[in-house]
């Protein structure tokens, strides 16, 4: 046999399910509202990029760049909907070393500045071949005044 639940106690019941459920909404409106700021201030981002003349490494690395990085990073590592522009400060080489890419080529990148997403694996690319790409993207920062400030700087 069931026990009754006083009128008080059914009250009761029924605040904390309220209440509950008045978390769950706001938890969902926040994380809303952090999403949409987070398309606002990160996705799509582009910069304008100026083209320097680019040693003869560099212009492998472009040709490279332009078969395997192009369509997310955008042309001259701009940006695009789909990846964020290589050449802004946060890719200087104090903080994104010249490893940072060969390994973002062989075992991908969890997102972490942007929120585009993770960046899977490139296994069609060379370790040669990356080499000539960060040569491409170093002569493009610094054209572009990206130059090494170390980390935290």
């Amino acid at each position: 046999m069931k026990k009754r639940q006083s009128p008080a106690a059914k009250k009761r019941q029924q605040k904390y399910l309220l209440y509950g459920l008045g978390l769950i909404a706001l938890g969902i409106v926040a994380a809303v509202a952090i999403g949409l700021q987070m398309r606002e201030s990160g996705a799509a981002e582009t910069v304008s990029v100026d083209s320097p003349s680019l040693s003869l490494e560099a212009k492998k690395g472009r040709a490279y760049f332009k078969l395997n990085c192009q369509t997310c990073h955008g042309e001259n590592a701009s940006g695009t909907d789909q990846g964020p522009p290589l050449i802004h400060d946060i890719y200087n080489p104090g903080h994104h070393s010249d490893e940072s890419f060969y390994l973002a080529a062989a075992i991908g990148v969890r997102q972490h500045h942007w929120p585009y997403g993770d960046m899977p694996a490139q296994p069609q690319v060379s370790r040669e071949e990356v080499a000539l790409i960060v040569r491409y993207i170093r002569e493009l920062q610094e054209a572009n005044g990206i130059v090494y400030k170390a980390h935290g700087m």
